[in-house]
């Protein structure tokens, strides 16, 4: 008799699907359910039984593929046994499942080879895996071969499994195979390939197939496609994957979808990541409940993240028990998190156990930490490995405090170097310190290029810097034909004004000189006012020139007097003046000796010949 065609699918479990013209092999339950078919179950059954009976050797194959599918192996072998006496390969494909399911492997690899040879790609996959097993892979890999050729998506995907364990270049094209015939898992490595590969080359030109993934490489719109396959087929990593992708795109909505899918199957890191987005969108309440979800699974990231929020509540044993949980579940910023809390309680001596413990994990701000801790307590000794390791590790924040130690020391040349490695990295405050040197050195180029980076950083000092260096470039204003001053803002007083407007005190003064030299006294007023309210000896000193200006020199002088306090020699010598006008020869006397203390020279010599004069006076 000819051999017949397939005629039910197998899993490794014993359970079936409807026919699909193609046998079943020992591991395709892995994505089906176990559900029985239970309405019309007992009449089909009786149905094959009297097909069999009539001699149907289809009937019989079926009627012991239902068997063996319900685990009734003793009732489905004899059928099977039968039906693969007459050549349909089908049976023998599933008695060969039977048999490995009764323990006899290589019984059943016998009849998968008979089923194999007939042309069955199910039964050659079976082949194929089992020859792996026994760790026979050219064996392995012509079976598997044979099955994947007939377009088997097991087939495929298992060869491009032992392909890659190999490290043979071929694997990519079967896995892409098995995922374009549906199988989730193959669609979800290939993604995962797809993701990888090639990412530095795309970063320099610039792709446009490409966006950017949750752990900072580049991932190819492809990757995206076959992730998105294999999660609507259940993949919940593949779903997760999706997701990550999708939140960095600002695609939120979506994101949250996958996310929860994801979870939903058991996915901790992704009921974490769920929790991250609905704590973003405020919801803490739900973010808990999910962040809870992922740490009893053992997602250390989630224990932290519960921990946080406790301690932000002010629920501090909480917060520690759920930091101490993060711990457990092997996550070193648990011990970070917890000597944060330490440290915020004052307990210093636990503060530096738990940054010990996470440094020497390899956490570079815990290292940074501890060295912090240490420089506090006066053991420069101590903390400078623990800032040298944080800075080799990638702390940006350690690189800066290395030049802080090595200026302290006065190692200037050393200190540089940590400045230039923290600014490279885009650190403000190093910027800012390198600014300064190449100031002081005299490169003014590099100078204004790092006060730029630090000025635009939201450094104040570095912008009133780069507007001082700007300002001594600056050409004379040019006049108006009339005689007046045409006045265009330049680029050094928008930097005087943006570090003005953050608070710069001599940003402050210098944009209220600017105003005044303009002839807009209202603002030159305003600024000047704002520094001197802010403790600024010059401020109050140009507040109580305009004041005294505007006829306001009872006004004026109040803020002279500040300025005068604050150790401003000429303020001194403008209240002595005041004073003597009004003939109040000792006060005005008290100022014109301040005014000699503060100097500097040339206020020093006026105001001691205004107190000779009015010593004389007061002698006289």
């Amino acid at each position: 008799m000819d051999v017949m065609g397939d005629k039910a699918t197998l899993f490794e479990t014993g359970r079936f699907v409807q026919p699909s013209g193609e046998e079943a092999t020992p591991d395709e339950s892995r994505d089906e359910t176990a559900d029985a078919v239970e309405t019309g179950e007992a009449v089909e059954e009786m149905s094959l039984r009297l097909a069999a009976e009539a001699g149907d050797v289809e009937a019989v194959s079926v009627l012991g593929a239902m068997l063996l599918r319900r685990g009734d192996l003793d009732g489905a072998e004899p059928h099977l046994r039968a039906a693969t006496a007459e050549g349909d390969r089908a049976a023998a494909n599933n008695l060969g499942v039977l048999l490995h399911q009764r323990g006899y492997p290589d019984e059943a690899a016998g009849w998968w080879r008979v089923a194999a040879v007939a042309g069955s790609a199910a039964a050659a996959h079976a082949l194929g895996r089992h020859r792996r097993e026994c760790g026979d892979e050219p064996a392995a890999e012509y079976w598997l071969r044979q099955s994947a050729e007939q377009g088997h998506a097991l087939g495929a995907y298992a060869l491009a499994d032992l392909l890659e364990h190999r490290g043979d270049p071929g694997a990519e094209q079967w896995m892409r195979a098995a995922a374009e015939r549906g199988h989730r898992e193959a669609a979800y490595r290939l993604a995962r390939a797809l993701d990888h590969q090639e990412c530095k080359d795309a970063r320099t030109d610039g792709d446009a197939d490409w966006c950017e993934h949750d752990n900072g490489v580049i991932v190819r719109a492809e990757a995206e496609q076959w992730y998105r396959q294999a999660a609507a087929r259940g993949h919940r990593r593949a779903a997760l994957h999706l997701g990550t992708i999708l939140e960095r795109r600002g695609a939120l909505k979506e994101a949250g979808r996958w996310y929860l899918t994801s979870a939903k199957d058991g996915e901790a890191r992704a009921a974490c990541a769920l929790g991250f987005l609905l704590r973003d969108a405020g919801d803490t309440e739900n973010a808990a409940i999910w962040w809870l979800r992922a740490a009893q699974e053992g997602d250390g990231n989630a224990a932290n993240a519960l921990g946080a929020l406790h301690a932000e509540r002010g629920q501090t044993q909480t917060a520690e028990r759920w930091y101490r949980a993060a711990m457990d579940a092997g996550d070193d910023n648990g011990a970070y998190n917890l000597a944060l809390l330490c440290a915020e309680q004052g307990r210093t001596v636990q503060a530096e156990q738990w940054y010990r413990r996470a440094a020497y994990a390899g956490h570079r701000e815990a290292a940074n930490a501890l060295a912090i801790l240490l420089l506090q307590g006066g053991d420069t000794a101590g903390a400078e490995p623990w800032f040298s390791k944080a800075a080799e590790a990638g702390s940006v924040d350690a690189a800066f405090n290395l030049g802080i130690l090595f200026a302290g020391r006065g190692e200037e040349a050393v200190a540089l170097r940590w400045y230039e490695r923290a600014a490279a990295a885009g650190h403000t405050e190093a910027a800012l310190q390198v600014g300064i040197a190449r100031l002081r050195d005299g490169d003014e180029r590099e100078a204004e290029r790092h006060l730029r980076c630090a000025a635009g950083g939201g450094s104040a000092e570095a912008a009133y810097r780069l507007a001082a260096v700007l300002d001594a470039r600056r050409p004379p204003q040019p006049a108006h034909e009339l005689g007046e001053t045409v006045h265009e803002k330049t680029e050094c007083e928008e930097w005087y004004e943006r570090a003005a407007t953050q608070g710069h005190r001599r940003a402050q003064v210098r944009v209220g000189m600017l105003a005044a030299a303009r002839g807009d006294v209202v603002e030159a007023a305003r600024w000047y006012r704002t520094a001197a309210e802010a403790g600024s000896r010059n401020g109050a000193f140009n507040l109580g020139l305009l004041l005294a200006r505007e006829g306001s020199e009872p006004e004026a002088a109040v803020w002279w007097t500040r300025a005068a306090d604050a150790g401003h020699g000429r303020a001194a010598l403008r209240l002595a003046l005041v004073y003597a006008r009004r003939g109040e020869l000792a006060e005005g006397q008290r100022w014109a000796d301040r005014a000699v203390s503060l100097g500097p020279g040339e206020v020093a010599e006026r105001a001691a010949r205004l107190r000779d004069a009015l010593r004389e006076e007061l002698s006289a």
